[in-house]
């Protein structure tokens, strides 16, 4: 067989990033699929790379489209897929036609390159050792509250692209949900107009907003928990363990039973729900 899937990154911004195995990629191939062949077709201009027989292959038809990429493949055919900017498959559709690809068991050969979500996680200046890439932020605020919520025990980084005509109120779900913590906004990486905007939610979003817009491309970086969350989130627990070790007492339960029931509901230390227990039975 001599057909393959290329799977080629394009520079994110800076036409100096492109890899040189992905632009040979790009010229021997027999086809390349793009997720806009216009941006591709300046693309490969740009590069000297002339002649190439350009398909689109975006969110709208590649659930229709892969199985016959696939097979074109396994008939022998060379084709390099590549999408607006940065690395196929994250945050795009290229997942589906490389999972496609597997499945059929053709060739694919991933080649590395850039990426925006790992160009702004080390950009954005946090020292947390690991970071978590949750794509794009859902578009509507209860969803993204949520996705918030239920990272914030994660000792991680969380990284997001978001767009511009969003970013404001993106940021203002990041304040309500992790105030103590430092963001980094970064737009338009590797570009002329690059900026990293770093500092507490609020104060992020307060120069944005004072902005007559926001353009480019936005990829949001939330630290890690650190101290101060700790030691704030652990003096809310406390206070709803004083308040649940009440309820229970009143209920005729023992304080045995109260500190059991603190330390399975509310993960509080043995010895922290003992005293509280011990505390609300003497009526301290």
């Amino acid at each position: 067989m001599t057909g393959k899937l290329i799977i080629c990154p394009t520079p994110i911004g800076n036409l100096g990033d492109m890899p040189p195995r992905a632009l040979d990629a790009l010229r021997t191939a027999d086809t390349v699929c793009a997720e806009d062949t216009r941006v591709t077709g300046k693309l490969l201009a740009a590069l000297g790379v002339g002649g190439k027989r350009l398909e689109r292959l975006d969110e709208n038809v590649i659930g229709q489209r892969a199985a016959r990429i696939v097979e074109r493949v396994r008939e022998g055919e060379v084709i390099a897929y590549c999408t607006d900017a940065g690395m196929p498959g994250v945050s795009d559709p290229g997942l589906r036609l490389v999972n496609a690809a597997r499945e059929a068991n053709v060739p694919v050969e991933v080649l590395p390159g850039p990426s925006a979500a790992t160009t702004a996680y080390v950009a954005s200046g946090c020292v947390a050792p690991a970071y978590y890439f949750g794509g794009f932020f859902p578009r509507k605020s209860a969803p993204r509250n949520a996705l918030l919520e239920s990272l914030r025990a994660l000792d991680a980084a969380l990284v997001f692209y978001e767009s511009p005509n969003r970013l404001i109120d993106a940021l203002k779900s990041i304040e309500a949900a992790y105030p103590l913590r430092q963001i980094a906004v970064c737009r338009e990486l590797t570009k002329l107009h690059e900026e990293v905007l770093r500092g507490a939610a609020h104060d992020v979003r307060e120069i944005l907003e004072a902005r007559d817009s926001v353009k480019g491309e936005i990829v949001v970086v939330i630290d890690a928990p650190n101290n101060a969350e700790r030691a704030a989130d652990a003096d809310v627990r406390a206070a709803d363990a004083v308040t649940r070790a009440a309820e229970l007492l009143a209920q005729g339960a023992r304080p045995k039973q109260i500190a059991r029931q603190l330390t399975e509901e509310l993960g509080i230390s043995r010895n922290e729900a003992y005293a509280i227990a011990t505390a609300a039975a003497k009526g301290d």
